[in-house]
């Protein structure tokens, strides 16, 4: 994929993408950019859910080494961690950041120079990690950007909780979809997120993200360049309902999808409130969550990289 040029290059030459900009912000005003679909003006500076009005709030931002492998090469994947969430699962893995909003408002200018600053330093990607609630400010900065000569493919780094208007805007902006899949059932959905429709929601919005970018394409040197990352963390005693998510992904996205089935999950936040939940991931549950995918025709798998403890 020699000379590869990130899709929102000639999105912003064609004057799309202030186009995409000036209907994000009229959504903002009576914000219905979630399945949440708070219905206030967050142009005006109210929250809802996500805690987050006119501006993007940024928790860190730096070369990550700990995403997957055609994400961080040798040089890292340019993560910014956004503050706040719209989904807001009770066990996130980083509750301090979700749920009590570790982090700073930052300006359209400010973000726009993170971008900058992570290509300078020589990641391969910019990779938005928490993006569902801010949509419009990240087209806002990457117009910006763009000017300044942003050139890296941009990573939509999600709980898969997006709504088809917001992933409408991102249709020729993002080159790489990264939703997780966290949920086949309703009720877990309701118990952990008070989100019974996250199922719906997922299936549809990963329909989108593989209409728009197709199966993971990687380059000469196996990095990342455009398509479809799916992540799937495997909750004990299997919660998450991962062989049937695993089927649907073969069987109505692409059996070639590259799949992250990740064994990292440890109690963190509120999961004490689930049993289930109270226990790191073993060692026979995650095993068997891998030979559930590879049973439905999931063979394109990433290589855990993370050490968990075995109970």
């Amino acid at each position: 994929m020699s000379g590869y040029q990130p899709v929102y290059i000639e999105t912003a030459r064609g004057g799309r993408l202030k186009e995409k900009i000036a209907e994000a912000h009229r959504i903002l005003k009576a914000c219905t950019l979630c399945p949440r679909k708070c219905g206030i003006d967050r142009e005006a500076g109210q929250t809802g859910i996500c805690k987050t009005g006119r501006e993007a709030w940024v928790s860190s931002y730096n070369a990550h080494f700990g995403e997957e492998a055609p994400l961080v090469g040798k040089n890292g994947s340019g993560t910014i961690f956004f503050t706040h969430c719209n989904l807001l699962c009770i066990f996130c893995q980083n509750f301090d950041i979700s749920h009590e909003g570790q982090g700073r408002e930052v300006t359209t200018e400010q973000l726009a120079r993170v971008m900058m600053h992570l290509q300078d330093s020589g990641c391969h990607n910019v990779n938005f990690v928490t993006p569902s609630h801010v949509v419009p400010q990240i087209l806002a900065a990457l117009e910006i950007a763009v000017g300044q000569g942003l050139r890296l493919p941009l990573v939509y780094n999600s709980s898969g909780y997006d709504s088809l208007k917001s992933l409408k805007l991102l249709d020729g902006v993002i080159d790489i979809y990264m939703p997780d899949f966290k949920f086949w059932g309703a009720e877990i959905s309701e118990r952990t997120c008070d989100a019974a429709d996250y199922p719906e929601v997922a299936r549809k919005a990963l329909k989108e993200m593989h209409r728009q970018v197709g199966d993971l394409e990687l380059d000469d040197a196996g990095i990342a360049r455009r398509g479809v990352l799916l992540r799937h963390l495997v909750l004990p005693q299997n919660l998450a309902g991962t062989r049937e998510i695993m089927r649907f992904v073969a069987a109505d996205i692409s059996p070639n999808t590259y799949v992250n089935l990740m064994p990292q999950y440890r109690p963190c936040g509120r999961a004490g409130e689930i049993d289930a939940l109270s226990n790191s991931l073993s060692n026979h549950d995650y095993q068997a969550a891998v030979a559930d995918a590879r049973a439905e025709g999931i063979t394109r798998l990433d290589s855990p990289r993370r050490v968990f403890v075995i109970w």
